[in-house]
C-alpha cells in the first residue's frame, strides 16, 4: 500500500505546472544558444563572437534551470503513480524514456560530435564518412574522444531522459518510506512552516551536497525530484508561494546579484589562499539562489498560469520533441553561420529564428507521422493505439537487456 500516494486529496489538474514545464524547456534553447558566445563555459562548438560579460547574464538561471524541471517532475510523478499501477508506470516511463534516448543516441546526437571534431582541427571528411566511423567504437579518430556511455557515444543533452528514468527506479524504492505515515506528517509539517524557515531547511541539504560532492549533477537532481514528490500536492505550501510571490522575486534578485558578485569578484579569480570562509558564504549564496528562484517560478506560475487552453495541449506535446532536436540544431547552425562573420547581434538572432524555425517545422512532421511519435516521446495514436502496451513492453526489453543497463545508469 505504501508504494501508492494517498488519493484523499488528490488536487485538480494543475495547468501553471505544465506552463511552466514548457516555458522552462524552451529557456533551454536561449541558454543552450548562449553556450556558443560565453568566453570560458566549454560547449561542443563556439563561435567567434564570445564575452565573457556574458557569463553573469547566463547565471541568471544557470543555478535553478534544471532544478525547476526536476521538481515538476517530482510532482508529476505523483499525479501518475496516484492514478496507474506501478507496473503500468514503470511500463510508461520506460517507453517514454528510453526509446527517444536510444534514437536520439544514435541519431540526432551524433552530428554534435562531428561538428565539434571539425571545429577543432581532428577530422577531415563530409558528415556521412564520418557516421560510418562512428559505431566503430575503437576506431583511431576518437582517440581524443571518450568522454560516453560507450567510448566516443554520449547522450549529450538528453541526459535528462537518462537521469529521469533513472531517478524514477530510485524514486519507486523509496516509495514506502516516502508515503508512510510518518513522512507524510513530516512533509505536512513542513508546509505548515513559516516560509523563510521552510526555506532554510530545504537549502540545508542542498548546501551540504555542494560542500561534499565535486559532480553535484544528478544528487540536486534527484533532490529536487524529492522535494516536488513530498511537497508538491500541499495547498498551503502552494497558497503561501502564491501571496508571497513579490517578496519571493524580490528576494530573488538580491540572490541573483550578489552570487554574480561573488562568481566576478571570488570565483574565478580564486587562488590557493582564498578565504575559506569567503568561498562558503559564496556557496550559501549560491544554495539560496537555487531554491529561491525555483519557489519563485513557481509562485509566479501558479498565480498567473493556472488555466487551460488549446495551445497549452499543443505546446505540452512539442516539448519533448523541441528538447530532442534543438541543441543539435543550435550546434549545427552555429558552426555553418558564424564563417559569415555576421557579428556578434545578428549571429545569434539569427541562430535562434533558425533553431525554433526548424524545431517547429520538426514537431509539425512528427506529430503527424505515427512511426516517429514514440520516437520523440509522443503517444502513438489512431490504428496503433491499441498495441501500445505490447509495443511499449517489447520495445523496453530490447533496450534494457539488448543495450545493457550500464547506458542508463
Amino acid at each position: 500500500m505504501y508504494f501508492v500516494p494517498d488519493r484523499t486529496d488528490l488536487p485538480d489538474r494543475r495547468y501553471d505546472l505544465d506552463w511552466l514545464r514548457i516555458l522552462a524547456f524552451g529557456l533551454l534553447i536561449f541558454y543552450h544558444t548562449g553556450m556558443l558566445y560565453v568566453a570560458d563555459w566549454e560547449f561542443h562548438v563556439k563561435s567567434q563572437y564570445q564575452s565573457e560579460n556574458l557569463q553573469t547574464v547566463m547565471l541568471l538561471v544557470n543555478p535553478w534551470r534544471m532544478p525547476i524541471l526536476w521538481m515538476i517532475s517530482g510532482i508529476a510523478i505523483r499525479f501518475i503513480l496516484a492514478k496507474v499501477s506501478l507496473g503500468r508506470f514503470i511500463v510508461q516511463r520506460s517507453y517514454r524514456l528510453l526509446l527517444p534516448l536510444l534514437f536520439g543516441i544514435l541519431v540526432v546526437i551524433p552530428p554534435q560530435l562531428y561538428y565539434e571534431m571539425t571545429q577543432n582541427g581532428d577530422l577531415q571528411m563530409n558528415y556521412w564518412q564520418f557516421y560510418s566511423r562512428f559505431f566503430e567504437l575503437d576506431n583511431p579518430i576518437f582517440k581524443d574522444y571518450s568522454p560516453g556511455i560507450w567510448h566516443h557515444i554520449d547522450v549529450n543533452h538528453l541526459w535528462y531522459l537518462r537521469e529521469l528514468w533513472t531517478f524514477s527506479l530510485y524514486l519507486i524504492v523509496l516509495l514506502p518510506i516516502l508515503n508512510s505515515r510518518f513522512f507524510c506528517k513530516a512533509a505536512d509539517w513542513l508546509a505548515r512552516l513559516n516560509g523563510y524557515l521552510l526555506t532554510i531547511i530545504i537549502t540545508i541539504p542542498i548546501f551540504v551536497i555542494q560542500l561534499v560532492i565535486d559532480d553535484t549533477k544528478d544528487a540536486l537532481g534527484f533532490l529536487f525530484l524529492v522535494y516536488g514528490y513530498i511537497l508538491g500536492w500541499h495547498p498551503l505550501f502552494w497558497q503561501r508561494l502564491k501571496r508571497n510571490s513579490k517578496q519571493l522575486l524580490i528576494v530573488s534578485l538580491v540572490c541573483y546579484g550578489l552570487f554574480a558578485i561573488f562568481y566576478n569578484l571570488v570565483w574565478i579569480k580564486q587562488a590557493g589562499d582564498t578565504n575559506q570562509r569567503l568561498l562558503l558564504s559564496g556557496m550559501v549564496i549560491y544554495s539560496l539562489d537555487r531554491i529561491v528562484w525555483v519557489m519563485t517560478a513557481l509562485a509566479l506560475s501558479f498565480k498567473f498560469l493556472n488555466q487551460n487552453s488549446d495551445k497549452l495541449n499543443y505546446f505540452s506535446q512539442a516539448v519533448y520533441p523541441y528538447y530532442i532536436l534543438h541543441q543539435t540544431v543550435i550546434i549545427m547552425i552555429g558552426y555553418e553561420i558564424t564563417q559569415f562573420r555576421l557579428g556578434p547581434v545578428l549571429e545569434p538572432a539569427f541562430v535562434l529564428l533558425v533553431t525554433f524555425f526548424v524545431c517547429a517545422s520538426g514537431f509539425e512532421v512528427i506529430r503527424r507521422v505515427d512511426i516517429l511519435r514514440p520516437l520523440f516521446g509522443l503517444k502513438l495514436k489512431g490504428s496503433y493505439k491499441q498495441s501500445t502496451t505490447l509495443l511499449a513492453k517489447t520495445v523496453t526489453t530490447l533496450l534494457v537487456l539488448g543495450l545493457g543497463l550500464e547506458i542508463f545508469i
